[in-house]
């Protein structure tokens, strides 16, 4: 029976045992989204359309908010001498970093509050108070322990990734069906073997959707601790740019956050269609 729970159930138009049959299902217009389509670009393209149209026209003064092309114009001059490489590998490695240690501590005290009750107890409650305490708030704290340095700024990071990820993880730990861990108890699974086949791709739902929260998460904490007291990074840049007035490179800061924010996102997306490809929902 152990096989049962490795060997994947194909979809009812997918079965070969069906294939010279007629396909039945309704003609009609369907109720989903429909097919997938890569269409991810038509919002950042509209939008970038309007800014570019109100920026012609006149409707957007360029003392609120500078052009689209003398944004990119200030990328080539920030590129050309080296200043915007430098500061986007510094905040790249600091979101990195806060991410991966978010990552880990998250699942892992899913994973203990998720499978003991005892965990649960110990763990649940302070996560669930660190959830309703703004990253902004322990920021002084945080300065007082740990300085101004990097430490600092990847544990503020790290503390704004690992509650979405516990919280999802927790969420799709605490919802497997019972009736799977009954089976596991039948065809006498172990412990770890009922972790890596029941548990572990029970959960990865969850944990997906929390990662693409925590990405999130960890660029909004980097905007942050990039402003307070640093010397480097594009937070830096724009905080400098602030002083002067430049308005051009504080929206083309936005605007590498934003470009980074599109990707990591899109890549935990192409990661969760591979890795549940065995799942048929609404997303395709």
């Amino acid at each position: 029976m152990s096989a049962v729970l490795d060997r994947p159930v194909p979809a009812p138009h997918q079965d070969p045992a069906l294939a010279d049959r007629d396909d039945v299902r309704p003609a009609g217009r369907r109720l989903g989204p429909g097919r997938r389509r890569r269409l991810a670009w038509v919002g950042p393209v509209a939008l970038l359309a309007l800014w570019t149209a109100s920026s012609a026209t006149g409707l957007l003064d360029s003392r609120i908010l500078s052009e689209p092309w003398t944004v990119v114009a200030t990328a080539g001059e920030l590129i050309s001498d080296g200043r915007l490489q430098e500061n986007l590998a510094i905040s790249a490695q600091r979101a990195g970093l806060g991410l991966f240690f978010g990552i880990v501590v998250g699942a892992v005290l899913a994973l203990l509050s998720g499978l003991s009750r005892v965990g649960e107890a110990l763990i649940d409650g302070p996560v669930q108070i660190k959830r309703a305490i703004p990253g902004l708030a322990l920021i002084p704290l945080l300065i007082l322990w740990f300085g101004i340095d990097e430490t600092m700024k990847v544990l503020t990071i790290t503390l704004g990734v690992f509650v979405p990820v516990y919280l999802q993880t927790h969420a799709g730990l605490r919802g497997i069906d019972l009736r799977f861990v009954e089976l596991a108890q039948t065809v006498g699974l172990g412990r770890a073997g009922f972790i890596r086949k029941v548990v572990l791709p029970g959960a990865l739902s969850g944990f997906f959707l929390g990662l693409r929260f925590a990405v999130t998460g960890a660029w909004v904490s980097l905007v942050v601790v990039e402003q307070i007291n640093a010397t480097s990074g594009i937070g830096y840049m724009m905080e400098l740019a602030r002083t002067y007035g430049q308005t051009n490179i504080i929206v083309l800061g936005l605007a590498v956050y934003g470009i980074l924010g599109l990707i990591s996102d899109a890549l935990v997306r192409f990661i969760e269609r591979k890795a549940l490809s065995w799942q048929r929902t609404l997303a395709g």
